[in-house]
């Protein structure tokens, strides 16, 4: 599989140099052969990425790993995902679309560690993807949010003791985007639906601890681009407000924009002049932070 996927790079470097590209260059699974915790064989039992690469023949860019939303339960890849690929991808960053498994047939910690791998395995084949593997986060949607929110405090450094060399590099992002994301699981202000289908009917007040990332927050908590809206009814915008006065508490640089209309699940607003604002404001922190191609 390795030879063949060096072979579908090389094939398609000329193409990609010379024309946009809106279909992926790669999708393949994270793991080789069955998942961990796989409970069978079918496509829901197989987590993948989706490669959508930027135009040209470049090393060492940027990348982001995409966590299209869903509650948990199912996953919004078209406009949470392969339009946010191709829009990095107009701007010269590489774009994985990430396929986790779901509940309620998959509870916590089989989405983390799903995202964990995807974190590991671009990052041990940076070269290979042409991208910096110190310039590589994850962006999360909705309760893709709250999966990029927990790969952004529960994260190592890897094994370098490990069989696997996937498995021995860090699954800590290198910078997270959260879209109206699901944070905390606290009574009150998560998502109920959310919550159910990561941890099932009952879940311990450990484990809602845990998964309420607002609370794990530190000094090793990646830079944070935050945006949501006050009148989101699914998703309260107090979820946003909490982590990103964590991440100030913690020193952590952060942006948070809070749009004063405008409902869940917009995407990339594309039809909203007021919201459709943000990718924009995304564009020039990206910029500010050093990630943008010069």
């Amino acid at each position: 599989m390795h030879r063949l996927f060096l072979l579908a790079l090389s094939l398609t470097a000329f193409a990609l140099a010379q024309e946009p590209r809106t279909i992926p260059l790669w999708e393949g699974p994270l793991w080789e052969g069955r998942a961990p915790g796989a409970l069978g064989d079918q496509d829901d039992d197989r987590p993948t990425l989706t490669f959508y690469a930027a135009n040209g023949n470049q090393p060492n860019r940027t990348a982001i790993i995409i966590a299209p939303g869903g509650a948990y339960g199912h996953l919004a890849m078209n406009h949470e995902g392969r339009q946010v690929a191709n829009w990095f991808n107009a701007m010269g960053i590489q774009g994985f679309v990430l396929k986790y498994r779901l509940g309620p047939r998959y509870h916590h910690p089989i989405e983390l560690g799903d995202a964990q791998r995807a974190l590991r395995l671009v990052r041990a084949r940076a070269a290979e993807f042409q991208v910096d593997p110190q310039r590589l986060g994850m962006m999360g949607f909705s309760a893709g949010g709250h999966l990029t929110a927990t790969a952004a405090t529960h994260f190592d450094d890897g094994n370098p003791a490990a069989a696997d060399p996937v498995d021995r590099a860090g699954s800590r992002p290198d910078f997270v985007i959260l879209a109206y994301p699901v944070i905390s699981f606290q009574p009150g202000i998560t998502h109920v639906g959310s919550v159910k289908n990561l941890l099932g009917d009952q879940p311990s007040s450990q484990l809602i601890e845990d998964l309420s990332n607002e609370l794990h927050v530190t000094a090793r908590t990646p830079p944070a681009f935050l945006f949501h809206t006050s009148t989101d009814a699914t998703v309260p915008v107090a979820n946003s407000l909490r982590f990103y006065e964590a991440l100030q508490r913690a020193g952590v640089p952060a942006e948070l924009h809070v749009f004063e209309v405008g409902p869940h699940g917009v995407g990339l607003a594309l039809q909203d002049a007021s919201l459709g604002q943000w990718p924009q404001l995304l564009r020039e922190w990206l910029r500010q932070r050093g990630l943008l191609a010069k």
